[in-house]
């Protein structure tokens, strides 16, 4: 695979982690609003971190696609021996309030049913392979959190068998865990320094390899969306319309990271799209961030982020603060 771009390891990596960060700011000021709404309120697109939404965002906080992110990342940073438990266990940590800037004790602003339920069987449990939602409940809960696996491990089985397993912690519909192991994939290729067309037939050859049609359909689909062109009409021709089903945001990720534009432009009009904007948001940022790099994302943008700091630290950690490191 030929380099795309000649950014450092850690670049991709900090654009990866700060790209999920990213979308989910910027789309929380609209989330669960129509193409339309939208198009009336902002008719060039989202384009700054102004926070609000639904749940009455700070500019720049973190929701639950963020706060999720986060906690997969802190498994990953801590040693341990069961990395997956690890990561259930920082989950429940954000679900009862152990959580920077939250009460202690206290709900999350914003948590999704399937989330929530997995967790809370984990809690009684203990046991991270059972607590997911089974078949039938293919919600993009799983996908928005699953980015740091790409990012910390170097192992191509290894990174697909804990996407699955993390996956399963609160979503065990083979549509999610085949999505993040195929996602992650894409990641890890772009991280490597593969084209966004190499790294999305690393997508579709995981999918494959998973025995799963109907997730590597997604990622075909996603080949032929335009974003710019879902802007301005608004036609997306999305199973769910973009409102949370998992292949939907899959597909969105997937033609973002094709597009040639700039970071910023291809993800405003991501968010344009509608709907899970915070969500599409965070995922297509991922795939973003890891494609163009750290600085692909405006400094007044990454200056309002709640963990931007903290993220750039786990960027020089996973790469061991060298431009060319290795995980």
């Amino acid at each position: 695979m030929l380099p795309a771009v000649e950014l450092s390891r850690r670049d991709r990596v900090a654009g990866a982690l700060l790209g999920v960060h990213t979308g989910d700011a910027l789309g929380s000021a609209v989330e669960f609003s129509s193409w339309a709404d939208i198009r009336d309120r902002y008719p060039d697109g989202v384009r700054d971190i102004v926070g609000g939404g639904p749940f009455a965002w700070p500019p720049g906080h973190a929701t639950d696609d963020t706060d999720l992110t986060r906690a997969v990342l802190l498994a990953y940073l801590t040693p341990n021996h069961d990395m997956v438990r690890a990561a259930a266990d920082n989950m429940v940590a954000w679900l009862t309030g152990d959580w920077p800037d939250r009460v202690p004790g206290s709900s999350p602003r914003d948590v999704g049913r399937a989330t929530a339920a997995g967790l809370r069987r984990y809690q009684q449990r203990r046991d991270p392979g059972t607590s997911g939602c089974g078949q039938g409940q293919a919600g993009n809960g799983s996908l928005m959190r699953c980015l740091p696996t790409a990012l910390a491990v170097t192992d191509r089985d290894r990174r697909i068998r804990e996407s699955v397993r993390l996956s399963a912690i609160t979503h065990a519909d083979q549509r999610c865990t085949a999505s993040c192991a195929a996602y992650n994939e894409i990641c890890a290729a772009l991280v490597g320094g593969a084209t966004p067309d190499a790294a999305v037939d690393e997508g579709q050859r995981t999918a494959t390899g998973l025995d799963n049609p109907a997730v590597a359909a997604a990622i075909g689909y996603g080949r032929h969306l335009k974003p710019a062109m879902l802007a301005l009409t608004g036609q997306a021709f999305l199973d769910d319309d973009a409102a949370g089903f998992v292949l939907d945001s899959l597909s969105l990720a997937v033609a973002a990271v094709l597009d040639p534009r700039p970071f910023v432009e291809v993800l405003v009009d991501i968010v344009r799209v509608g709907n899970d904007t915070d969500s599409n948001g965070a995922i297509a940022g991922g795939l973003l961030g890891a494609r163009d790099g750290a600085g692909a994302i405006p400094p007044a943008w990454v200056s309002k982020l709640q963990f931007a700091d903290e993220f750039l630290a786990a960027a020089d950690q996973l790469t061991g603060g060298r431009g060319d490191g290795r995980c």
